[in-house]
């Protein structure tokens, strides 16, 4: 039997059910209503809701199909009117269970009201659930032991994936050998592996022309357009497009057997994966690109290392650290932005949730092999989500809203580079406004010069003409007399500019009180070389590379090409400057 493409809505009287079954013919429908159960039949389509309220079967059914769409459309009475339905917009979670085709034992209960009994046991688990849950301390388990813990996806439910996967491995995930990998030995070397990965450089370089960052910082997710408030009760109204309701409806409908340590693992790895997603949208400003399935599954540790965390602390800190080591744009900010965006996602019910775990469901499903996270994680949230209840979201919103992550948390020694860099760029800015008072004294000295030789001149020439009664060889018109006269101006201002520019070739020092800083510091380096010969170009740089708790990778230059390097001082020489010294 096929299941057939179907909505729902409502109003106040009734609950509308569209179905779209072409290529049948109305004589052979079949509509079955009883209570919250709803079946529909027209060979070869089958259709079994189970609704969120009651619904009765007294006459007041109104039908119609349309013939050239397929469509047919009932309305059916509400039992009590005015109720509203919530969750009509969870396709999956409104068709029956299908039988499953597993090789695994099943579970079945012997009580009828076992059943009953633990639903209502972990709904009040749920209600009084401690997202500050205390963390216990690491104990060594024995070989035994370990051969239980090599789990990972929804729930660590998963195990021997990967070991049939072997080509795919290494394009998916940065885990070795997940199947033989243990949950502490996947966190330290993903740590080590992240503090391989961080350039200070690159984060330099993001710090100070920080242009594009703060264009990014303005925009505005499709999320944080809805109308909706934490005081409101219900959830913002979320449309689904035919392509999301359709997956929808391809999902197979299950529960998850879950424990309290099981849930609560599964929650903070969904808050690791929205926190990836939303920094994504951020970064393309909500339009998807060939980087979005990397960027997604590479900032989140759950996609990436298969981490399991065991606080919201651990997974802020986890994604922060991975903002600023691997994707394009490495900004503190960036982190900030993503986790309000996680906050305004959480309270905006399971509806804003599940759109955006479809996207990234659409995202993984286009891009080989990244489907394979589909089938980890992915598929089984998109499920699982629409079974919980808005009261839940917004405790989780409210827990992550109230815990705080600041640069030191990320132990990526990041304040300490930042004050570095920030007194080199403070050095650069003494050195180059001594540089322009240098200038503005010679220039200075050059016009004083210059005035006393032309006033000089003046005077002699004023002399000259005054003394009528010598002879005529003082005359100013006698050659002798002004070439004498002109010969000696050109040597009065070839001194002057070979004085001024002796100044100039002089490398501006700092202040006094800086240079013992920076030399304590250990991360600025003066180099000068001099020729002795008059006519040899001289050349004076000074480079400052700043690194923090390790190796640079490379210059910042090298590290950001599409980038002005600020730390880096260089001067040169004028070569005419040297023509008019020899």
């Amino acid at each position: 039997m096929i299941t057939p493409a179907f909505d729902l809505s409502q109003n106040p009287e009734y609950l509308i059910l569209s179905v779209r079954v072409p290529y049948t013919r109305t004589s052979e429908f079949d509509l079955y209503i009883d209570g919250t159960d709803v079946k529909f039949y027209a060979k070869p389509y089958f259709l079994r809701l189970t609704l969120p309220g009651r619904v009765v079967e007294d006459g007041r059914e109104k039908a119609s199909f349309d013939i050239d769409k397929g469509l047919f459309t009932v309305q059916i009475p509400k039992e009590i009117a005015g109720e509203h339905f919530e969750g009509l917009q969870m396709l999956t979670s409104l068709l029956a269970p299908r039988g499953s085709r597993s090789a695994k034992p099943l579970l079945q209960d012997i009580n009828p009201d076992c059943s009953e009994s633990v639903d209502n046991e972990e709904a009040q688990d749920e209600e009084d659930f401690d997202w500050q849950v205390e963390q216990e301390v690491y104990v060594e388990r024995s070989e035994e032991g370990l051969s239980d813990l090599q789990k990972y996806g929804f729930g660590n439910q998963r195990y021997g994936v990967f070991a049939r996967l072997q080509e795919e491995l290494s394009d998916v995930i940065d885990v070795k050998n997940p199947d033989r990998t243990t949950i502490a030995e996947r966190r330290q070397a993903r740590m080590h592996a992240e503090a391989s990965a961080f350039s200070p450089d690159h984060y330099l370089a993001d710090l100070f022309e920080d242009a594009e960052i703060k264009r990014l910082l303005k925009f505005r997710s499709w999320w944080t357009k809805l109308c909706h408030s934490p005081e409101q009760e219900e959830e913002p109204v979320i449309l689904f497009s035919n392509e999301e309701k359709e997956q929808l409806r391809k999902f197979t409908n299950q529960s998850y057997l879950l424990d309290k340590t099981s849930r609560y693992q599964v929650w903070l790895s969904l808050v690791d994966i929205i926190l990836a997603y939303s920094y994504e949208v951020r970064s393309t400003e909500g339009e998807h690109n060939v980087e979005s399935p990397w960027t997604i599954r590479k900032l989140s540790g759950t996609l990436c290392w298969l981490e399991t965390y065991s606080s919201l602390q651990e997974v802020l800190v986890s994604f922060g650290r991975r903002v600023l080591c691997y994707p394009l744009y490495r900004h503190f900010e960036m982190v900030s932005a993503a986790i309000s965006d996680t906050v305004a996602v959480l309270r905006s019910g399971r509806a804003c949730i599940l759109k955006c775990l479809l996207d990234i469901h659409k995202v993984f499903r286009q891009n080989d092999p990244a489907y394979i996270l589909n089938d980890l994680y992915i598929t089984d949230y998109c499920i699982w989500i629409q079974r919980l209840k808005s009261k839940k979201l917004s405790a989780l919103a409210a827990a992550l809203q109230k815990v705080s992550l600041q640069k030191k948390d990320l132990d990526l020694d990041i304040e300490e580079l930042e004050e570095a860099a920030t007194m080199v760029v403070e050095e650069e800015d003494g050195a180059s406004k001594s540089a322009s008072e240098y200038h503005t004294s010679s220039h200075s000295g050059d016009s004083s010069s210059s005035e006393e030789d032309d006033e000089s001149e003046v005077e002699g020439q004023a002399h000259a003409e005054s003394g009528g009664g010598e002879s005529s060889k003082d005359s100013p018109l006698n050659p002798q007399h002004t070439s004498a006269v002109c010969v000696s101006i050109q040597q009065e201002r070839a001194l002057t500019i070979l004085s001024a520019e002796s100044k100039v070739d002089t490398l501006p020092q700092a202040p006094e009180g800086a240079r013992p800083l920076i030399q304590e510091l250990g991360e600025l380096r003066i180099s000068q070389e001099f020729n002795g010969s008059p006519k040899a170009e001289r050349k004076c740089s000074q480079q400052s590379v700043v690194s923090s708790g390790g190796s640079s990778s490379g210059s910042l230059l090298e590290s950001s090409p599409h980038r002005n390097p600020l730390l880096i001082v260089q001067k040169q020489e004028d070569p005419h400057t040297q023509d008019v010294i020899s």
